[in-house]
């Protein structure tokens, strides 16, 4: 019995890497279904482990300026990440594009094909998220804003805390149309691929944060990030990747 318990035993040290690490990632709402599928693609080649957190780019760098145990940092834009290597949060050479975004006009089981006539149509309310926290928010009101119908449509809009919520409020019936990302509604019905001159690029940001600079995780998912494997996965999502 104890050679079986000894047997055992080796079998299960053997089978999980002897220096497997975890690496907290903050990532973008609207990245949410890409990065669980990149996370289970690196994680099946056994070696580390990847925990996600979720929110609104704006959020999340509160939290990273509050210390919270993130590793790596994948933002919704490019500001914040240059700016967590500014202010010292980033590691110095590492930002990258990861992606690069579409912003599209949602109403499920309406006609949007002419996005202008749709806006400017019968219904109670538009959702978008916070411009001040979700760069896919800001997107929405510059749009709005090219197309000279901000002013005549705030009474409508209602503000989701980040991307995905934002669609929620449109799947739920709770808003008629909503800007979201042409990720998160891939082959659906009922949506309008916003100009990409009325707004913006949405270029989304990767840095390396200090609390990852020496963790083995970090830095492997990192790389694994620029690899083909993992730029197919985004380029399928709806991304374009420079």
């Amino acid at each position: 019995m104890s050679r079986l318990l000894l047997s055992l035993a080796i079998v299960a040290a053997t089978s999980v890497p002897a220096f497997a690490e975890t690496v907290n990632v903050a990532v973008a709402a609207n990245f949410t279904a890409v990065a669980e599928e990149l996370a289970r693609i690196f994680e099946a080649k056994g070696e580390h482990q990847v925990a996600l957190s979720f929110g609104a780019t704006g959020q999340l760098y509160t939290q990273i300026t509050q210390a919270a145990p993130f590793g790596i940092f994948l933002a919704a834009d490019e500001a914040r990440p240059q700016k967590a290597i500014d202010e010292g949060f980033g590691v110095d050479g590492t930002f990258f594009i990861y992606a690069e975004g579409r912003l599209v006009l949602y109403a499920p089981g309406r006609d949007v094909t002419d996005g202008v006539a749709a806006l400017e149509g019968d219904y109670n309310k538009l959702a978008i998220a916070d411009p001040a926290a979700a760069p896919y928010g800001k997107a929405a009101v510059e749009t709005l804003t090219a197309l000279g119908l901000l002013e005549t449509l705030t009474p409508k809009l209602v503000q989701g805390e980040n991307i995905s919520q934002t669609l929620q409020f449109v799947e739920s019936g709770n808003a008629e149309l909503g800007f979201v990302a042409a990720s998160q509604v891939l082959g659906k019905a009922g949506q309008w691929l916003v100009p990409g001159d009325l707004h913006e690029p949405i270029a989304q940001g990767a840095v390396l944060l200090k609390t990852g600079e020496t963790n083995p995780a970090a830095l492997a998912f990192f790389d694994f990030l620029k690899s083909d494997e993992a730029v197919s996965v985004i380029e399928a999502a709806g991304y374009s990747v420079p």
